[in-house]
């Protein structure tokens, strides 16, 4: 980033716009190239059109960075016409440091919210076992983002021996990363939860065939029955891959062994109500500290989290009637779902209060942190991302749900099919974890913890608002010059 920036200083409006175009294209045809895999194992698709496909979102997607140095070069297209040494010098602080940052930040933000949004491979991502981590719990990974592009301006400076400027900005990263954790107020309840993460295994090619339906089943089943102890069991996303209706006496089954053993079973399941199908997690057993009073699981939608955030072509298909006759990948199995209300209440299982994302919700931490309250004990994900096979889309979806525990100041429980199985603290640390492509149950107990961090207080609206004024500013001394 520090080299493109450095580059792009010389080059006119269009020729910037067209050399952050291939940055974001190079970074994006890399870091997303997981893509490919559903449309062209699963989706029916010739290689050649799952890659052409991959590759026409990676433009896309390249659009963001070259709408930063597009702005960035026409607000600061004065600085190489200036005589002046000092105002070149100024002007070339308020670009690296400044400006591009703002810019990067804003365009990063519109990623994740135009057309859905895509707010995967945000820049702040690298950190997630970094040495900025820390600051995510004040400034989250939108935040880091912003930190990281104002490393990169300074970095650039470098390269004409304007040194000051890094040693300035590294200094002040050092001293907000040492104060970070002084202005925390998360701390233990002494309260402990013990949790079974149910990972199934389940093929992919066989998930949705109906003659596996009762051989899943049955497996979750036994891998849980060696775990009845734990406070809560999790299942993966979709894990029971049918309509209540459907396994109403597998449901009812489930749900007195939970009540018998004084446990919770969380389970992934496709809900159906109002002649609507939704991506859902039930709650088997007890939701309270006491045994409940109907021997039978209800399914009247109460205790139940509907996915809001579905992911276009996978759950939904925009255009489908012009899309879905193109080819076999729009017509993927469950790809009609329903959305589910944005805030919803926490599931209760055994009297905790869970906030639940499922799969690609974990990427939007503003959803997540406007489910999240002072009641709220464990974060929780669910995940079937056999979808992308041995791709390093899976582990990119494991950092991500890592980031949302630091801006949260919760630990996090995350249930895939075939992994990244893992439990997290609230700092952001795996503190446990199940080998991908394997059939197991990881236990765990969970010390729990209370109190908000910065990001759950304020979330991403007052960096938002700095990056906006910054951008103005820029307006302004354009005009001014």
């Amino acid at each position: 980033m520090a080299i493109a920036l450095w580059h792009s200083r010389m080059l006119s409006t269009k020729a910037s716009f067209y050399y952050w175009l291939s940055f974001g294209f190079g970074c994006f045809a890399i870091g997303i190239s997981w893509v490919h895999v559903s449309m062209d194992v699963f989706g029916g698709m010739p290689l050649i059109a799952s890659v052409g496909l991959m590759a026409l979102l990676a433009l896309y997607l390249a659009l963001y960075p070259a709408l930063t140095g597009l702005v960035l070069s026409w607000l600061t297209k004065t600085l190489n016409n200036d005589d002046s040494d000092d105002s070149a010098t100024k002007l070339s602080l308020w670009r690296n440091l400044a400006l591009f940052p703002a810019l990067w930040t804003l365009t990063e933000w519109a990623r994740g919210w135009v057309m859905t949004g895509f707010p995967w491979l945000w820049a702040g991502y690298s950190q997630t076992q970094g040495p900025l981590k820390p600051l995510a719990s004040i400034i989250g990974a939108l935040g880091l983002s912003f930190v990281l592009a104002m490393l990169a301006g300074a970095l650039a400076l470098c390269f004409v021996k304007r040194y000051k400027s890094l040693l300035f900005v590294l200094l002040a990263c050092f001293l907000a990363v040492w104060i970070t954790p002084t202005l925390s107020n998360i701390h233990p309840t002494g309260e402990n939860v013990k949790v079974a993460l149910v990972q199934g295994n389940i093929p992919q090619s066989m998930k949705w065939e109906p003659d596996a339906l009762w051989p899943t089943l049955l497996k979750y089943m036994d891998l849980s029955r060696e775990h009845l102890d734990a406070d809560i069991i999790i299942w993966p996303e979709a894990a029971i891959p049918a309509p209540e209706s459907m396994v109403q006496d597998f449901l009812d089954n489930a749900n007195k062994v939970a009540n018998l053993n004084h446990t919770s079973i969380i389970t992934g399941i496709i809900s159906h109500q109002n002649n609507k199908f939704y991506n859902s997690l039930i709650v088997l057993g007890n939701h309270n500290q006491k045994q409940q009073t109907g021997p039978d699981y209800e399914g009247d939608g109460s205790n139940q989290f509907k996915k809001h955030h579905l992911l276009p072509i996978g759950e939904f298909v925009p255009f489908e009637a012009l899309l879905r006759p193109i080819a076999p990948f729009f017509n993927l199995p469950m790809s009609s779902f329903a959305r589910g209300e944005y805030q919803q209440p926490n599931l209760s299982a055994l009297g905790h209060k869970i906030a639940p994302a499922i799969c690609y919700e974990i990427a939007f931490p503003e959803q997540l942190r406007d489910s999240v309250n002072l009641g709220t004990d464990i974060l929780l994900t669910v995940s079937n991302d056999a979808w992308f096979g041995s791709s390093n889309g899976p582990l990119q979806h494991m950092e991500i749900a890592q980031m949302r525990a630091v801006e949260l100041g919760r630990p996090l429980l995350r249930a895939t099919n075939n992994g990244v199985t893992a439990v997290v603290d609230e700092h952001g640390n795996i503190t446990a974890s199940l080998p991908q492509f394997e059939t197991g149950v990881l236990s765990a107990t969970i010390p729990l913890v209370t109190g908000q961090t910065w990001f759950a207080k304020i979330g991403q609206t007052p960096l938002l608002i700095v990056c906006g004024l910054l951008v103005l500013l820029g307006l302004g001394r354009r005009f001014k010059r």
